[in-house]
């Protein structure tokens, strides 16, 4: 085979967020309040899915599952409809032993995660359910 027939592929993920639940957020505490409950949740979210992460790539799998359930959780609250529900997808994969499945399903949480903390949130399609 040559080098030139292969193909790099770059998945893009298409990221749906819902903003009624930030909304919420924002209407029972107010701006100053709500923006802080909201960075803090961000970070604890960010610092889950490092957490994640560092278990996945030291094949600790024990915990996983109820990390993932967590992570779900957490994304659902923020209105991280996709994150949710690919958490949900990663258990279901984790639960039936299938590791190809797992393996791929655990590429597209990292891909959604990426774009559902970027910074910059021009580069996301938020569109709302």
């Amino acid at each position: 085979m040559q080098a030139d027939n292969v193909v790099r592929l770059r998945p893009m993920e298409r990221v749906r967020q819902d903003g009624e639940p930030i909304a919420t957020i924002y209407r029972n505490l107010g701006t100053d309040s709500a923006e802080q409950v909201v960075s803090r949740a961000l970070g604890e979210l960010a610092l889950t899915m490092a957490g994640l992460a560092s278990q996945v790539r030291a094949h600790d799998m024990a915990d996983l599952a109820r990390q993932l359930r967590r992570l779900q959780r957490m994304s659902e609250n923020l209105g991280m409809v996709s994150l949710g529900l690919v958490a949900i997808d990663v258990r279901t994969c984790l639960a039936s032993g299938d590791s190809t499945a797992f393996s791929a399903v655990w590429a597209r949480l990292l891909r959604i995660a990426e774009r559902s903390l970027a910074p910059d949130k021009e580069l996301l399609d938020q569109s709302l359910i």
